[in-house]
């Protein structure tokens, strides 16, 4: 399911209260402070971390393919009192305005692009919308097979008006050779009047350090730097790791 699809409804409303990850703003700043502005955040979602951005001043946009998620966005930014540029494109149709000299994605969201064509074509359109002395941060994950102790576990949070929003995980595919995660996950709100239930596959397609490195290649990209999480040299085998691009 494409990501524009995905994130809808019950789904974009349960994001920023559900999702298992922290986008600390700081490591973003410093690599926009070092790369320099404009700068575009891929995947921005409901707001974290381009609305911190904005707040310290960076002249930063973002984009992302779910309309539901930039609706929060833009609600989050004017309560906040913040200007915000953003547009709704998928990124193998990235087609703005602007150059960037710091292109960037605050988590591995690059995973959620289904195969290896749909990703290259978006290194592409990135290529097109950096600045020739500009550089991308991409960070990527390399999923594990789920444990059986992870299906039917609930996580579970309060939404504004009082009802329950829950996340299961119901089944998964897990297919090696074509480096495909797709999870079968269901969505509830629950209230005192009843439930809604929204069940999504949600699909992971992970790439290994070699292979991310020659898709970048061949998008006309160089690797300028590949670390793990904590900025340290790769040995190979990290579960996460972060490419820096280059054009």
């Amino acid at each position: 399911m494409d990501a524009a699809d995905f994130y809808t409804g019950i789904v974009a409303e349960s994001y920023a209260l559900l999702k298992s990850e922290d986008f600390p703003a700081e490591r973003y700043a410093d690599f926009i402070a070092a790369s320099g502005e404009p700068a575009l955040e891929l995947g921005c979602g409901d707001g974290d971390p381009l609305l911190e951005l904005r707040r310290r001043g960076f002249d930063v946009e973002g984009v992302d393919a779910s309309a539901d998620l930039l609706a929060r966005c833009a609600a989050r930014a004017e309560a906040a009192g913040l200007e915000v540029v953003t547009h709704q494109q998928r990124f193998e149709e990235l087609d703005l305005s602007r150059s960037y000299r710091s292109i960037f994605l605050a988590g591995p969201t690059l995973n959620l692009l289904p195969n290896d064509d749909l990703a290259l074509l978006a290194l592409r359109r990135v290529r097109e919308h950096l600045a020739d002395d500009g550089s991308v941060l991409v960070p990527l994950w390399v999923p594990a097979p789920a444990g059986p102790e992870e299906f039917g576990a609930v996580r579970e949070a309060t939404a504004d008006d009082g009802s329950r929003l829950t996340f299961v995980a119901l089944s998964e595919d897990y297919d090696a050779q074509r480096r495909t995660r797709t999870t079968a996950v269901r969505y509830g709100r629950h209230t005192a009047e009843g439930e809604e239930l929204t069940d999504r596959d949600w699909v992971i397609h992970w790439h290994t350090q070699e292979s991310f490195a020659g898709l970048a290649r061949e998008a006309g990209l160089q690797v300028a730097d590949l670390t793990d999480l904590h900025g340290s040299p790769v040995t190979g085998d990290e579960e996460q790791f972060t490419f820096t691009l280059t054009r």
